[in-house]
């Protein structure tokens, strides 16, 4: 059954003719006007079939899309800073013109910060290279880390192994004087011989009644009596005066003269110490102890012999000083050698290389790297110290670190103590009182380390040296106008 309602006969004869008349006429309208009815045709089609292809795209962008992922990368992540780079202060003021001047032949250098360490100039600072007296400056620094400040050097006179003899022990002590009571040597307030002597006589004669003192021992085997000078260095400097052997025996640094720095020294300075001891111990005879005539030998103390007499030297803080002021190339040396004995060392020049940088590193942490220690002076000029390394340890005398205070008391100050009292004259006068430095002078070099208050307040620290044959005097003066380049430009330094 449909739900439809039913249709009458008569009204579905009436549709059927109303309908006919109508498709007759379309039939007739479409054989006239063909074309028309193509092309109207075709448009309805086009619009029907566009229509379609909306609502498809509708329906299309409405459906969920498929977001493609990235395959996992087997690339490592790119690494990043840990923080913000720092934009670093473009400095213009350049002593390229000083450092390039031919009375210094080859001149190798460095300029640092003295609060950060920041390089300000450098002209191959890390090259290891000859320091002339610089050197001084490790083995101060040395003595304060090994010795301490207050370390006293002890000259003795024990009891010989036989009635009538004594023993003269040396540990070093080349201040130890023979000038009387009441005049002074170059290092003044030195230990006397006369009181080691008065000393001795009145000891020995408690412990020896009625037997007089025929002969004295001279003991300086505190190292090899025989290493006493290294051969790289001219016997000149010991006959003109600047150097005396290196023994652990001697008086007033073994000076013709006592009372002056520069004077000649003796082919053996233990025999020239055994005289001055043997005439002191007579001057001070009270009578009947010493005899008219006493001969000297040498030999070594019995070990546990009965001491008679002690005298001790001035306190390294003071030695320290009396060194590096005039550079007194003796007291570096016995410095140097007492160094390696209180170390554990022989006191061998061979023991230096182990003895100096050894020190310096484990009080200091100053890198040993490029160091080559072969005395305590800075004569030889196979010493080797790369001038970043000298400004490295500048920087903690200045700060005074574990009592480095000590080396800095001992500089000396442009045109005013010293080694640089009359130095830096002229236009280099605008640098006076504020170069702090230590000197050096070999035959083939000068030098000068130390620290610069520049004019702009900067406090800076320098190693400066100049080297090659045929060098002269007047490179002093050239230092001197780099390091007043140096003062002038300050913080402002250029690297160029």
């Amino acid at each position: 059954m449909s739900d439809e309602q039913p249709t009458s006969r008569r009204a579905a004869r009436a549709a059927a003719e109303s309908a006919a008349p109508r498709a007759g006429r379309l039939a007739a309208a479409l054989r006239r006007h063909p074309l028309a009815w193509l092309l109207g045709t075709l448009a309805v089609v086009f619009v029907l079939l566009g229509t379609g292809a909306v609502f498809a795209g509708v329906a299309v962008a409405s459906a969920p899309v498929a977001v493609p992922t990235a395959a996992p990368s087997s690339a490592p992540p790119r690494p990043t800073p840990s923080a913000s780079p720092t934009a670093s202060r473009l400095r213009t003021c350049s002593i390229a013109g000083p450092a390039s001047d031919a009375r210094l032949k080859t001149l190798t250098g460095s300029v640092v910060r003295a609060d950060s360490g920041e390089v300000l100039w450098d002209h191959g600072g890390s090259i290891p290279a000859s320091t002339a007296s610089t050197l001084k400056l490790l083995v101060a620094s040395a003595a304060v880390a090994v010795l301490t400040p207050d370390y006293r050097i002890a000259t003795d006179v024990v009891d010989g192994s036989t009635a009538g003899t004594v023993v003269l022990v040396g540990h070093g002590d080349a201040t130890l004087s023979a000038l009387p009571a009441g005049r002074q040597s170059v290092y003044a307030g030195a230990p006397k011989l006369s009181e080691l002597a008065a000393q001795a006589v009145t000891n020995y004669a408690a412990k020896h009644p009625g037997v007089p003192i025929t002969q004295v021992v001279l003991d300086a085997g505190y190292w090899n009596p025989a290493d006493n000078w290294d051969p790289s260095v001219k016997r000149s400097e010991q006959t003109q005066g600047y150097q005396s052997e290196t023994t652990a025996l001697q008086v007033d640094g073994d000076r013709a003269d006592p009372t002056k720095e520069t004077s000649p020294r003796s082919t053996d300075p233990i025999g020239r110490a055994g005289a001055a001891f043997v005439a002191a111990l007579q001057g001070a005879d009270p009578g009947g102890v010493v005899a008219g005539s006493v001969s000297t030998s040498t030999g070594s103390a019995v070990p546990g012999a009965a001491g008679l007499g002690e005298v001790e030297s001035q306190p390294v803080r003071t030695l320290i000083t009396q060194m590096l002021l005039p550079s007194d190339n003796t007291l570096g040396e016995m410095l140097a050698r007492i160094i390696s004995k209180a170390s554990g060392l022989d006191g061998s020049s061979g023991s230096l290389q182990q003895a100096i940088p050894g020190a310096l590193t484990g009080a200091f942490q100053i890198p040993s790297a490029g160091l080559k220690i072969v005395d305590g002076s800075g004569e030889s000029a196979n010493n080797q110290v790369p001038p970043d390394t000298m400004t490295s340890l500048l920087r903690q005398i200045q700060a005074g670190t574990n009592n480095l205070d000590v080396v800095r008391a001992g500089l000396s100050v442009a045109g005013r103590t010293g080694s640089l009292a009359s130095r830096f004259t002229g236009p280099n006068a605008i640098a006076r009182g504020q170069v702090a430095a230590k000197t050096g002078w070999i035959d083939t070099e000068y030098s000068l380390a130390g620290t610069v208050t520049s004019a702009d307040g900067t406090v800076l620290e320098f190693a400066f040296y100049a080297i090659g044959a045929g060098i002269k005097d007047n490179a002093k003066a050239a230092l001197d106008t780099l390091t007043t380049a140096v003062f002038s430009c300050g913080d402002n330094l250029s690297n160029n």
